[in-house]
C-alpha cells in the first residue's frame, strides 16, 4: 500500500519563512478557492493557499470575465448548463449581491450569459467564501508569491519554495503532505518534474480527428489564445478616450469596422439571440438603460475575438525581448517560460487590448456617429488598482495539461449532432458532469506586411475553431492524478485532458468543480494516509468520494451524472446520480432528462432491480433459460434476460402465464419484488401500495437497498495495474477509460447478461 510520507524538512535557507501544511494549494483562482473551501469543510486541519496576487477568484474577478458563459443546447434552445456544488453556491451569492445592490439578481442582459458580476464584487464574494476557514485557523492565505522550486522526495512532491512577485530577498518555503496545483500555468507540476503537455497534441498522441499530423511554423506554441479583458463604466457623457498605444494600427482592428458597436437589446429573446450581439452587449455586466437603474451604473466588458492574443507567431518586438532575456525563449511554449518572460508577452497583449478600446472610441465612433452608449463615453474601471486600469491577469483559456492516469480525448466527447446527448465515454470514476463546445478562439495571426512589428489580424484555422459539437460528459477522478508523481493533485486547467478537450473544459463552473473534486480527493488521502493514485485505484474509496461530492458539505451537491432536470436540492438527487454512475439506471439515449415524475413500467423496474442485484456484493449468477417463462416476454425481447433473471433469482414460483411488462409498476410491486429477491426493503412502500411508482421514488428506494445490502467492488488497484486488461477489450487498464466494460457501452459487464457469467 502506498502511503503519504511525513512532512519533509527543508535545508537551511537564509531570510526565509517556513510553514507546514497538510494541504498546500498553489493559485488563487476559482478552482483553488473551491479546493480550499471543500478541504476545510471536510475537516482537513491545515490548509495553506498561496496566490501570486491579492485578488481571489480567477475568471470571476482578477481576469475580468464577469459574465458566466455556461450555455448548453436543450430542445433547440440555449440554456444554462445545470449549476451545482460550490459553483451553484457562488452563483447564489452573486445573485444575492446583485439583488441587494440593483434590486435585480441578473442585471446584465448580456448576450453570452444570464449571470454577471463586477470584478471587485466578485473578489469580495470569494473572500467571503473562504473567510470562515481563515477565521477558524484552518486556512492560511499567503499573497504575492510565485513558486521557484519544488522539493521531491522518493517520487513525491514534499514542498514548494516561493519568492515575492514584487522582488526582494524574502523567501517562503512550505512543506506539505499534499500539494494541489491550481496555478495559471501549472508551475508546480512543471517544476516538480511531473509529466505534462502544452500546445497541440499530434494525431499520433491520441488519434484525435482534428489533431495535426505534424507541427508547422506555429509549432508547439499554438494554443487557445489569451485575452486581456477591458472592463468599462459609463462616464455620463464625458469623453474617456484612452491614449493610442505605441503599437496601434487601425488595420489590426478592421473586423470592428464591419460591426455595430452597440445594439439596442435587452436580450429578452434569450442568451445568444443574434439580434443582441455586439461588442458592447456581448458580455454586458449592468444594463441600466433597459432596467431603469440610476445613471452611472452602466458597466460592460470587452472580450471579443478581435482582442484575442495568439501565443504563437509573436510580434518581432516580443521575440527580441524574450531572446534578450534567454536565448531560445521565443520558441518555447508559454507554459515553459518563467514568470518574467510571460510578462513580456502579457505587456504586449495589454497594449493590444487597449488598441481595441482606442479603435472603438475613435475610428468606430467616427464611423457610426454619436450616441449615448458609444465607447467614447465609457471609461476603464479603476477597481483593479493597476496602472493601466486593466485586470491584473489575462483570461487564460489553455495552459499546462497534466499527464494523468486518464486523459479525456476529443473522440470521447465529440458528436455530430447540434444538441448534446450522452458522450461516448462516461467513466465510472466521474467527479462532475460537463458539456461545452470544443471552442477555440483564433489561435494564429497573419501579418499584413513583412514587418512583424506591424499590424496583424487574427486567424481561425479549419481544425481549431469554435462551436464543434460535444455531448454531455463526465470528468474522471483519474484525470486529477499524475501518472508518475505522488503527493500532487491537478487543479484548475492543469488536468488530464488533451488540448482539444481543454477548449471545452475551462469555464467558471467547470473549474470550480475541478477544485471541489481535488479538495475532496485531498481530504480522503489525508484521512487514510494514502497517495492520490492509491485512492483512484480503489473503487470503494472512489464511491465514497463521489458520495461526498453528491451530498455537498455545507452547500449544494455536485452534479456528477449530467442530468438536465435533477436539482441538487431535490431529495432524489444523490440516488439519481449514484445509480446512473453505476449503470443501474441507464438514461434514455435520446434524452438528457431524468423525468423524476415519470411512472415506471414493470419491465423498467425489473431491469433496474436486476442490475441493482448484480451491483451488490451478494449477486447471483445469470440464469440460462431454454424456453421463455412468459407468454408476453419473447426470447428476443430486449429485456427478457432481466425479467427472467429476476424471476429465477427470487421466490416467484409458481409463475403466472403473463408478466405484463408494459403495465404500470406500483409501490406495492417494488415492495413485493425487493422482498422476493431478498433485498432490503422499506415497509413504507405498503402505505400506498396501489400508487403508480415514479422514477424519483424508485431510485431512492433502490439506492437505499444497495447501501444496506453492500456493493460489489473489484480488487483494489486493478484498473491502475500496468500490463493488465481487466475487461478483455484490448485496451490496457491504464489506457481504458471504461476498465470494467468490454463493449464500452458505459454499463459494467457485471450488469449485462450477454457478457457476464
Amino acid at each position: 500500500m502506498t502511503v503519504l510520507a511525513s512532512v519533509a524538512t527543508w535545508g537551511p535557507l537564509c531570510r526565509a519563512a517556513d510553514l507546514e501544511a497538510d494541504l498546500l494549494i498553489v493559485g488563487g483562482n476559482e478552482s483553488a478557492c473551491a479546493a480550499a473551501v471543500q478541504a476545510a469543510r471536510l475537516g482537513v486541519k491545515r490548509v495553506v493557499l498561496v496566490n501570486d496576487i491579492d485578488w481571489l477568484g480567477g475568471q470571476f474577478s482578477a481576469e475580468g470575465v464577469g459574465c458566466l458563459d455556461e450555455w448548453t443546447m436543450v430542445e433547440g434552445r440555449r440554456v444554462n448548463f445545470p449549476r451545482s456544488g460550490l459553483f451553484l453556491e457562488m452563483v447564489r451569492r452573486i445573485r444575492a449581491h446583485n439583488s441587494a445592490k440593483y434590486g435585480k439578481a441578473t442585471p446584465g442582459n448580456a448576450f453570452c450569459g444570464t449571470d454577471t458580476i463586477e470584478p471587485a464584487a466578485a473578489a469580495e464574494l470569494f473572500e467571503g467564501l473562504v473567510n470562515p476557514y481563515v477565521q477558524n485557523g484552518v486556512l492560511r492565505i499567503e499573497r504575492g508569491w510565485e513558486p521557484t522550486s519544488v522539493q521531491v522526495q522518493e517520487g513525491a512532491v514534499a514542498g514548494v519554495a516561493f519568492k515575492p512577485v514584487a522582488g526582494g530577498e524574502a523567501r517562503l518555503r512550505i512543506t506539505a503532505k499534499l500539494t494541489l496545483d491550481a496555478s495559471d500555468w501549472g508551475d508546480v507540476i512543471r517544476l516538480s518534474g511531473a509529466k505534462y503537455g502544452a500546445g497541440p497534441d499530434l494525431k499520433s498522441r491520441f488519434g484525435e480527428p482534428s489533431a495535426p499530423e505534424a507541427f508547422d511554423e506555429a509549432g508547439n506554441q499554438e494554443m487557445n489564445p489569451l485575452s486581456w479583458c477591458v472592463v468599462l463604466r459609463e462616464t455620463g457623457g464625458r469623453h474617456a478616450v484612452v491614449p493610442k498605444p505605441a503599437s496601434y494600427d487601425p488595420r489590426s482592428f478592421a473586423a470592428l469596422d464591419k460591426l455595430a458597436p452597440w445594439v439596442d437589446s435587452d436580450m429578452s429573446a434569450g442568451i445568444y439571440s443574434p439580434s443582441g450581439n455586439s461588442p458592447y452587449t456581448h458580455r454586458r455586466l449592468v444594463d441600466r438603460w433597459h432596467n431603469g437603474f440610476a445613471p452611472g451604473t452602466e458597466a460592460t466588458f470587452l472580450n471579443y475575438p478581435v482582442q484575442d492574443y495568439p501565443l504563437c507567431q509573436l510580434p518581432q518586438r516580443v521575440v527580441e525581448a524574450l531572446e534578450r532575456n534567454e536565448p531560445g525563449a521565443s520558441r518555447k511554449n508559454i507554459v515553459d517560460l518563467t514568470p518574467a518572460q510571460r510578462k513580456i508577452i502579457f505587456d504586449d497583449a495589454r497594449q493590444h487590448a487597449l488598441g481595441v478600446l482606442h479603435h472603438l472610441q475613435t475610428a468606430v465612433h467616427d464611423r457610426v456617429g454619436d450616441f449615448p452608449q458609444s465607447f467614447r463615453y465609457m471609461s476603464l474601471t479603476s477597481e483593479f488598482g493597476t496602472v493601466d486600469r486593466l485586470p491584473p491577469k489575462p483570461y487564460v483559456r489553455e495552459g499546462l495539461r497534466l499527464e494523468a492516469l486518464s486523459m479525456l480525448r476529443e473522440q470521447d466527447i465529440r458528436t455530430t449532432e447540434k444538441e448534446p446527448k450522452w458522450a461516448r465515454v462516461l467513466p465510472p470514476d466521474g467527479v462532475f458532469g460537463f458539456q461545452f463546445n470544443i471552442d477555440f478562439h483564433p489561435t494564429r495571426r497573419e501579418y499584413l506586411a513583412e514587418d512583424r512589428n506591424g499590424p496583424w489580424q487574427y486567424v481561425h484555422t479549419p481544425a481549431r475553431g469554435w462551436h464543434t459539437d460535444t455531448d454531455r460528459a463526465l470528468f474522471p477522478l483519474r484525470g486529477l492524478v499524475p501518472v508518475a508523481m505522488d503527493g500532487l493533485i491537478g487543479g484548475g486547467k492543469n488536468i488530464g485532458v488533451s488540448s482539444v478537450v481543454q477548449s471545452a473544459l475551462r469555464l467558471h463552473g467547470q473549474m470550480m468543480h475541478v477544485g471541489q473534486a481535488g479538495g475532496t480527493l485531498a481530504w480522503l488521502c489525508l484521512r487514510d494516509g494514502r497517495q492520490p493514485r492509491a485512492v483512484a485505484g480503489d473503487l470503494a474509496r472512489v464511491r465514497e468520494l463521489q458520495q461526498k461530492l453528491l451530498r455537498g458539505i455545507g452547500g449544494p451537491g455536485v452534479l456528477i451524472w449530467p442530468w438536465h432536470d435533477v436539482d441538487p436540492d431535490a431529495g432524489y438527487f444523490e440516488a439519481a446520480n449514484a445509480l446512473a454512475l453505476r449503470g443501474v439506471w441507464t438514461p434514455e439515449a435520446g434524452s438528457v432528462f431524468f423525468q423524476p415524475g415519470k411512472v415506471l413500467t414493470r419491465r423498467e423496474l425489473a431491469k433496474a432491480l436486476v442490475k441493482l442485484h448484480r451491483a451488490s456484493g451478494l449477486a447471483k449468477a445469470w440464469p440460462v433459460q431454454e424456453q421463455p417463462l412468459y407468454q408476453d416476454v419473447a426470447k428476443d425481447d430486449q429485456d427478457c434476460s432481466f425479467i427472467e433473471a429476476m424471476v429465477t433469482w427470487g421466490e416467484f414460483q409458481p409463475t403466472a402465464e403473463k408478466f405484463r411488462p408494459d403495465e404500470v409498476a406500483t409501490s406495492g410491486t417494488l415492495h413485493d419484488w425487493l422482498t422476493r429477491l431478498g433485498m432490503p426493503v422499506s415497509h413504507g412502500l405498503l402505505d400506498n401500495k396501489g400508487r403508480a411508482l415514479q422514477r424519483a421514488e424508485m431510485v431512492q428506494h433502490l439506492w437505499r437497498a444497495l447501501q444496506q445490502q453492500g456493493e460489489w467492488f473489484p480488487e483494489t488497484g486493478v484498473w491502475l495495474r500496468a500490463g493488465g486488461d481487466e475487461d478483455g477489450d484490448g485496451q490496457g487498464n491504464l489506457e481504458d477509460a471504461l476498465p470494467f466494460d468490454s463493449d464500452n457501452n458505459n454499463v459494467p459487464d457485471r450488469l449485462q447478461p450477454a457478457v457476464s457469467s
